[in-house]
């Protein structure tokens, strides 16, 4: 099990929580619960509606877009450091791809409504994590704008 420091270093690498501060991280870090998944388990399904963001602590897990449940065909692959499930946090849709657990895998997850309660008693985590979602919309723009000058 990651100790506070670890799941602080976690975070501080996680594009979601890049840019919140480390005192705002300790109260985010003793709020993740730490769960396990074995290879060929799904941790979440595409179309389902969700609560939860996740931290992979180790292992590996693929990211699917495709309906079928049988599909290896993953869009990304997500390794330890790599954060997935954060879309449905914030707009409330239901999930927009499927997490399948490629090796077996420990992640950190961050209830929704745990995450609300925290950014009430702690503001600056919201302004954190909007900055931080910026610079990754920026990123993907970016790649965007260089993969049409190609």
């Amino acid at each position: 099990m990651p100790d506070l420091f670890d799941r602080l270093m976690l975070l501080k690498q996680s594009p979601v929580f890049s840019m919140v501060s480390t005192d705002d991280l300790r109260v985010v870090a003793q709020a993740l619960q730490q769960l396990e998944y074995f290879s060929g388990d799904r941790v979440f399904e595409i179309n389902e509606q969700g609560d939860y963001l996740y931290l992979l602590v180790s292992g590996r897990i693929g990211i699917s877009i495709e309906q079928d449940p049988s599909s290896t065909h993953f869009i990304a692959t997500l390794g330890p450091g790599d954060s997935f499930g954060e879309m449905n946090l914030l707009d409330d849709l239901p999930r927009s791809a499927t997490a399948q657990v490629l090796e077996d895998s420990t992640v950190l997850a961050l209830e929704k409504t745990r995450l609300k309660c925290l950014i009430q008693s702690y503001p600056d985590i919201s302004i954190g994590m909007l900055r931080s979602l910026s610079l990754r919309i920026r990123e993907a723009n970016t790649r965007l704008l260089n993969a049409e000058n190609k």
